[in-house]
């Protein structure tokens, strides 16, 4: 069964949005060559304790640190480390935190330095991807609508789909029902309701799609080595459509 949330609780989930989005704007100030991811870690660690919240991703299947980081060919998951961002790299910054008893969960893709303008276009079409699909989230839209969107959209931009991963319902537990394929047919899948809220997250390449488990256990990556890029939002369906509330 799909969560339905109440008007409090979705006010709750926004207050927690705001402190994510907030937490994810510094994150992304600090992300330059020359640092290393882990260093964004321990800054993401302190800023969410900061906010008296508590990381999400922080022990959750035994994910061992706060935020992922996701460098080129890593999809999601990436786990921080030594490794030392480089000019031309680009970063896929993951964080999830845990406010007054409900998750909020955020992603972004960002240039570090100067970055070929194929991958900026990457970078492009995926956040355009996520506000495409957040424009379909209304009450009665079929969840399948919401992932031929996406998919139309990525592949009419020259881009692949990641077809193995997907967004999902977020609430009092990190990852609810329903899964939200960023792929799919019009007139199939669950049918969206008022009180909602879902995680969408598309995550395309510039090869072909496929991915396989990275050598830290925990991260994805492309099995072509092609570059991957990745945005999400958390949004609550309401009576007039959509709200995103990691703003």
């Amino acid at each position: 069964m799909i969560p339905i949330k109440t008007q409090e609780e979705i006010e709750i989930m926004a207050t927690g949005g705001h402190i994510l989005a907030e937490i994810m704007e510094q994150l992304k100030n600090e992300a330059r060559a020359g640092i290393t991811t882990n260093d964004l870690n321990r800054l993401a660690e302190s800023l969410v304790l900061k906010y008296k919240c508590k990381p999400s991703f922080k022990d959750y299947n035994g994910f061992p640190e706060t935020l992922c980081a996701s460098v080129n060919e890593t999809v999601v998951h990436g786990v921080p480390s030594d490794r030392v961002l480089k000019d031309g790299d680009i970063l896929s910054l993951d964080l999830g935190i845990f406010y007054n008893g409900f998750h909020s969960d955020m992603a972004i893709t960002i240039p570090i330095g100067s970055v070929e303008p194929e991958i900026l276009r990457l970078i492009k079409v995926a956040n355009k991807a996520l506000k495409r699909g957040i424009r379909k989230l209304r009450p009665n839209a079929r969840i399948g609508a919401i992932g031929n969107t996406i998919q139309r959209y990525v592949e009419s931009q020259g881009f692949c789909v990641v077809r193995n991963l997907c967004g999902h319902g977020i609430g009092r537990e990190l990852h609810e029902d329903p899964e939200i394929l960023n792929y799919g047919k019009r007139r199939e899948g669950d049918f969206l309701k008022e009180g909602m809220v879902v995680c969408l997250e598309p995550m395309i390449t510039n090869g072909k799609g496929d991915i396989k488990k990275s050598s830290d256990g925990f991260g994805f990556e492309t099995i072509d080595n092609s570059i991957a890029a990745h945005f999400e939002h958390t949004i609550a369906i309401t009576h007039h459509g959509s709200r995103i509330l990691t703003v």
